[in-house]
């Protein structure tokens, strides 16, 4: 793991914090990565912003904010180095914040081309990449190597819309450096921000993954008509289910009645922020799949990694009976009502 460069935030003679000359940048122009942004620029001198292409990047400069995700958050550009070229941010960058959907990161990354060795590389994505069907962690070591020692995970619940209106949010990051922490709470903390440490970077990106299609099974449940009394049960099942499958694919100590993994899955669930359950009630409510996925502006990660956690459980002879109702509907064209009818007999 290389040195990270550049001064931390310290507090000048007026207690005021001083910014962080720390070299950090963002991949992404969607709107957590316009979220993570608006975080670091609370506390870095310059954040290197990579954006999808020349219109977004000509959009921002022209405008000081996103034209498409967040368009109420505007930025001092003064504090912001917009470039659409991933070999440029990660050049001028010692922490590389990847903040795409998972679909596209790949595309992305298979552009790198300069020497990324030492970098730390932070993924704020909470998806499957489907060119290797699995998560971001495992897609980073075993195709570019970076091992886990120059990886960190932001989990949590914090949604992007909340973030952009500085209403209080609570981040977790894992890693298991301590410095790589350390540097990371003091670049991502500040009035609206609060941050919490882990080092259960595997639990922490899975739990992320499966809350999101744990939220379309909420959504269903509210399209059909079922009340709170039901999601609350049916999220209760949900977070043991979350535990079962955690312990199965990586054991370690943890508690998932911690924020990063309860709190996460109930504002997921809950939120009308939420895109996955916004997904859900689309379909509950009588869309095909494919009409409630072509709705929405936005990429609901919960179905794209539905199908990778289905054939995953499988393997591993992990019993999910929500999952397994969630894909169905998904995937084999199920009937929602019929399929939470027999859900509702399972659930306690």
């Amino acid at each position: 793991m290389a040195e990270i460069k550049g001064k931390s935030g310290r507090h000048n003679e007026t207690g005021r914090k001083k910014k962080s000359e720390v070299a950090v940048g963002v991949l992404g122009s969607g709107s957590f990565a316009t979220a993570i942004v608006k975080m670091l620029v609370e506390n870095c001198k310059m954040v290197h912003w990579c954006v999808r292409n020349e219109f977004v990047k000509g959009a921002i400069e022209l405008r000081g904010h996103n034209p498409t995700y967040l368009t109420s958050v505007s930025f001092n550009l003064k504090n912001l180095k917009i470039t659409a070229d991933i070999n440029e941010l990660v050049s001028n960058c010692d922490i590389i914040v990847l903040a795409t959907p998972s679909i596209y990161l790949s595309d992305a990354m298979d552009k790198l081309s300069v020497d990324y060795s030492g970098k730390i590389f932070v993924s704020a994505i909470k998806g499957i990449i489907p060119k290797v069907n699995d998560v971001v962690a495992h897609y980073l070591r075993e195709e570019f190597e970076i091992g886990f020692r120059n990886q960190a995970v932001i989990a949590g619940p914090c949604h992007a819309e909340e973030v952009g209106m500085e209403r209080l949010s609570y981040v977790t990051i894992a890693t298991v450096e301590d410095e790589v922490a350390k540097t990371l709470h003091e670049i991502f903390s500040s009035s609206f921000i609060k941050v919490n440490s882990s080092k259960d970077i595997l639990g922490n990106e899975y739990s992320a993954i499966l809350k999101n299609i744990y939220a379309i099974g909420a959504g269903i449940a509210n399209g059909l008509g079922y009340g709170d009394n039901f999601t609350a049960v049916f999220v209760s099942n949900a977070i043991r289910e979350m535990e079962t499958f955690l312990e199965a694919i990586y054991e370690a100590p943890r508690d998932v009645n911690e924020s990063a993994y309860l709190g996460d899955l109930l504002v997921t669930a809950y939120s009308l922020f939420s895109r996955n359950r916004n997904l859900g009630n689309l379909i509950g409510k009588g869309y095909t799949v494919k009409s409630a996925i072509q709705s929405m502006n936005m990429v609901a990660e919960g179905y794209y990694a539905a199908d990778s956690i289905y054939a995953t459980a499988k393997e591993k002879n992990i019993r999910t009976p929500i999952i397994d109702t969630i894909y169905s509907i998904l995937y084999e064209e199920q009937n929602a009502e019929s399929q939470y009818a027999k859900l509702t007999t399972i659930l306690n």
